[in-house]
């Protein structure tokens, strides 16, 4: 009895595991058969140039990755390190140089920069064309305006998600926990944009476990190890968990865990992304996504799905 009902629950568990690896492959293949679809028939290799300023291992690590799924989908990779004493003149001067190379569709500036950089110029120096990070003021305006343009990357691979999960959006009450200009402000824009109700918490916020509770579509990107529980979720929610954090056990083992509690979680939603194998999946694959889009816009093709998320 005890066996089957081990089983029973592993089997419960998994069916409401929102597999983002699983998610992100497929997209990278579809992207792949797309860049090849497009080299054949406009001459030109979408190209990704990726500018790493420092020697931070993770963002190290963040680079390799891209410039790898890059090659492995057909984009051409451009990849410059620079050293930690690169000033903010010299990195913009790259930039310049990077906006007027017809190889380059895509330019990434890997955050965050030291602190003698401003980010905010580094980010507005980008040709909003090229910005497939969508960070420029120019794109962010578009998707509040619900206009075409970049998005960024993590919020666009959870609207994906979210609609492959559950299909159309319309009227579904969403709650956004967290405000950040890289995932809050703009998975709610996202989200509004396909007719859900939308509520944002954070660090202000009163009574957040009701307010949470209430959501059908719950997504927390707080940076705040597994802060959300069990009691913060309505039964069958949807639940996205952007976080990613770095924690130690007494033995002194490290391991990621996300902003929600997953064991918590996993007794109430109907579906919850795990860390790691969720998001950060998506966010790549999306990348790769709008390196594409970013190729056809310059080159006046049309772009596939159109629209609002491209």
């Amino acid at each position: 009895m005890n066996q089957l009902s081990a089983s029973q629950a592993i089997e419960e568990t998994c069916s409401i595991v929102i597999d983002g690896k699983a998610f992100a492959k497929r997209l990278r293949g579809e992207v792949a058969e797309e860049v090849a679809s497009f080299v054949a028939d406009t001459g030109h290799q979408p190209g990704l140039a990726v500018v790493l300023v420092g020697s931070d291992p993770a963002s190290q690590v963040y680079v390799r990755t891209k410039m790898r799924q890059a090659e492995e989908v057909g984009i051409a990779s451009f990849q410059h390190l620079l050293g930690s004493e690169t000033t903010e003149t010299q990195l913009l001067s790259l930039i310049t140089l990077l906006n007027e190379d017809d190889s380059v569709d895509g330019i990434l500036v890997q955050l965050p920069l030291p602190e003698h950089i401003n980010e905010s110029a580094v980010i507005e120096a980008i040709d909003p064309a090229k910005d497939v990070d969508g960070f420029h003021p120019i794109n962010v305006g578009r998707l509040s305006a619900g206009e075409p343009g970049m998005v960024p990357c993590t919020p666009l691979g959870c609207l994906l998600l979210l609609q492959d999960r559950l299909g159309d959006l319309s009227g579904m009450k969403a709650v956004v926990v967290g405000r950040s200009n890289i995932v809050g402000k703009p998975i709610g824009q996202l989200l509004l944009n396909a007719n859900c109700t939308v509520t944002t918490l954070h660090s202000r916020s009163r009574d957040m476990v009701a307010e949470c509770r209430r959501a059908d579509i719950l997504v927390v990107a707080v940076g705040l190890p597994e802060m959300i529980g069990a009691e913060h979720i309505k039964p069958g929610a949807t639940v996205l968990d952007v976080g990613i954090n770095r924690i130690e056990n007494a033995k002194g083992e490290k391991r990621l865990v996300g902003d929600v509690d997953f064991d918590a979680a996993a007794s109430k939603a109907g579906g919850l992304t795990p860390v790691p194998g969720g998001i950060g999946p998506m966010t790549v694959a999306c990348l790769m996504r709008n390196t594409l889009a970013a190729a056809r816009q310059r080159s006046h093709t049309s772009v596939t799905g159109g629209g609002k998320t491209s």
